[in-house]
């Protein structure tokens, strides 16, 4: 039998005892119903007619004496009336004869009745004669004895009838008793029978579940051997055989791939210690789930005793713990600038830069497993570019004289002695002049930026207003804007906007990246200028819509004599790397956002003004 038809023959059973139930009830409700048809068809109607003929015969003794009071004519009327309703009470009776005893009493009545009828019929023709005896007289003997005899009888027919009625109202009730009990032992034996069927039925039913149960346990902690018994041919027994079918293919899986499985967990671990940037593998609760040994000696951590340890306990700096959880919470990495991924931590051999970067695990459609953090020691990189930068910056300086002397032997030869020179010599001292100006550009920019660089530059803080910056960059670039028609357009979130800054610094920063779009923009194209203010911060967008800048050079333009290839130029390649020295010497951070033909934006942020 298949489980659906057992649980259908438990419904039925269950149903069928119901209906028994039902159908007992209904039994019992018709035959009270026929003990109170009998109640009301058999006694009330004798009842109503003997008070009927009691209140007929009463008030007929009324119209007698109406008749002694001196008014026959009225009392003889009203016992006349009075009789015919008596009479009509009486067939009635007659009719509805249904206990021993009381045809008999009726006959008793009707009798009675008829002799007080005649004596009525007497008594009236001796009102109408003078010299007749006492009338009084005559009604004490003669009529009220048949009236009292024949009132008794009716009140003895009635009493009959209530006792008949009390005793059909006992049988009732006896009735109703004996329904209710028998229906209630009826339907306690039906819930028994029906309790007891379905804790047979969900046993049968709950016990391969169970086994199912248990069995799944089993296989979830390791064990693949384990069976469930199929011990019937229902679906319960069919989904058993497929378990075990499963189940079996599980087990011969696992053999197959145990070793499989530990050479790839082997060959995993091998990779990650043979990477030289340290690697710290977090889960979604910050605990350190694997570390290599690069990262073991950049955090100064023994082997042993590592994983487990949440993220606070083996990293110093707090920001890097609350940013990898924004990344877990978030479902994201972050995004920002080179500088905000720099961190400084103690080592026994002195401090060392590091570069990290976090990338998640999992992620899209699937939620976040965990957190991967490479760390990347660039200390001998930073020593170097500090060593580079002196180098620049001694170099530039020791430039700038001989660069000074030849820039003015060049100009005194060209103002005194230009006119004995022929005009290809005129020519070539133009171009020497040139070239002399573009390197007397480039040693100034090397020197500035290496003064920025070094912790040398001079800010001039004051409160600015940042659309009054605007303004200024809008009149120095107003011809070149008319020559290529280009617009240049400005929009601030809150006027005024203030910022503390050196509004020089900031206006060179602004030309340089406004004077680069400029150069990348196309005819009748557009450059904007936007200002908003985020918190204590206050962020600075120039955007174009040029060609764009690919992603594999954004992260370079900002380096020092880095220029965009295949782009008309002409620049030294320093004018982004100082903006960036400017910016980060007023506290705030610089970057671009940009995709092929899309154009760029190039954002910057500056300390609002308090």
């Amino acid at each position: 039998m298949s489980l659906k038809k057992k649980i259908l023959f438990g419904y039925g059973v269950a149903f069928i005892l119901m209906g028994l139930v039902v159908a007992w009830a209904v039994s019992n409700l018709v035959s009270l119903g026929q003990a109170s048809d009998a109640i009301l068809r058999e006694n009330y109607r004798s009842i109503l007619a003997a008070e009927n003929m009691i209140d007929a015969l009463e008030r007929q003794d009324s119209a007698v004496l109406l008749m002694f009071l001196g008014d026959p004519p009225a009392g003889r009327k009203q016992f006349r009336e009075n009789e015919a309703d008596f009479l009509g009470w009486l067939v009635r009776a007659k009719d509805n004869v249904t206990i021993s005893g009381e045809e008999k009493l009726i006959q008793t009545i009707a009798s009675g009745y008829t002799q007080y009828r005649e004596r009525f019929s007497d008594w009236s023709a001796l009102e109408s004669k003078p010299a007749a005896a006492p009338l009084h007289q005559y009604y004490r003997e003669e009529i009220y004895p048949l009236f009292a005899a024949v009132r008794s009888d009716c009140l003895q027919l009635r009493r009959l009838n209530e006792t008949a009625m009390y005793t059909a109202s006992q049988k009732a009730g006896s009735v109703a008793g004996r329904a209710i009990w028998s229906t209630v032992t009826l339907a306690a034996v039906a819930v028994i029978i029906a309790l007891f069927f379905s804790l047979f039925l969900s046993g049968r039913i709950a016990r391969p579940l169970r086994l199912f149960m248990e069995a799944a346990r089993t296989i979830s902690s390791g064990d693949y051997a384990v069976r469930v018994p199929a011990e019937t041919r229902d679906e319960l027994g069919l989904l058993a055989e497929e378990f075990n079918r499963m189940t079996a293919q599980l087990e011969r899986y696992h053999e197959m791939n145990i070793d499989q499985i530990i050479s790839e967990k082997q060959k995993g671990e091998a990779i990650l210690a043979s990477i030289e940037e340290g690697l710290v593998v977090f889960d979604t609760g910050m605990r350190v789930t694997a570390i290599n040994p690069a990262a073991r000696r950049l955090l100064n951590l023994e082997a042993a005793e590592i994983l487990g340890k949440i993220c606070s306990d083996i990293l110093p700096p707090a920001p890097l713990c609350e940013l990898i959880r924004k990344t877990i919470d978030t479902g994201g990495p972050p995004a920002g600038p080179e500088e905000e991924r720099l961190l400084t931590l103690p080592h026994p051999q002195g401090p060392l830069q590091i570069l990290f970067a976090i990338t998640i695990i999992g992620g899209g459609e699937r939620s976040i497993s965990g957190i991967v953090l490479l760390l990347r020691d660039i200390t001998r990189l930073k020593e170097v570019e500090r060593l580079k930068s002196e180098f620049v910056m001694a170099a530039s300086h020791e430039l700038y004289t001989p660069l000074t002397s030849l820039g003015m032997s060049i100009d005194l030869l060209r103002e005194g002695a230009s006119e004995s020179f022929s005009a290809k010599d005129r020519e070539l001292l133009q171009v020497a002049h040139e070239e002399v100006q573009r390197l007397k550009a480039l040693v100034r920019d090397l020197l500035d930026l290496s003064k920025m660089e070094a912790g040398k530059i001079v800010l001039e803080l004051e409160e600015v207003s940042l659309a009054d910056v605007f303004k200024h960059i809008q009149e120095i670039f107003k011809g070149q804007l008319e020559m290529k028609a280009v617009r240049l357009s400005v929009a601030v979130s809150e006027d005024p906007l203030l910022i503390n800054a050196d509004a020089n610094k900031i206006a060179w920063v602004l030309t340089n990246l406004v004077s680069n779009a400029l150069r990348y923009v196309s005819e009748q194209g557009g450059i904007s200028l936007k200002g908003e203010r985020r918190g204590s911060q206050v962020r600075v967008a120039v955007q174009d819509n040029g060609p764009g800048i690919p992603s594999e050079a954004q992260a370079r333009i900002f380096q020092k004599f880095v220029q965009l290839p295949g782009r008309a130029g002409g620049g030294t390649g320093l004018g982004l790397a100082i903006c960036k020295e400017i910016v980060r010497a007023h506290g705030g951070t610089i970057w671009v956002e940009s995709s092929p033909g899309s154009g760029s934006t190039f954002f910057f942020t500056l300390p609002a003004a308090a």
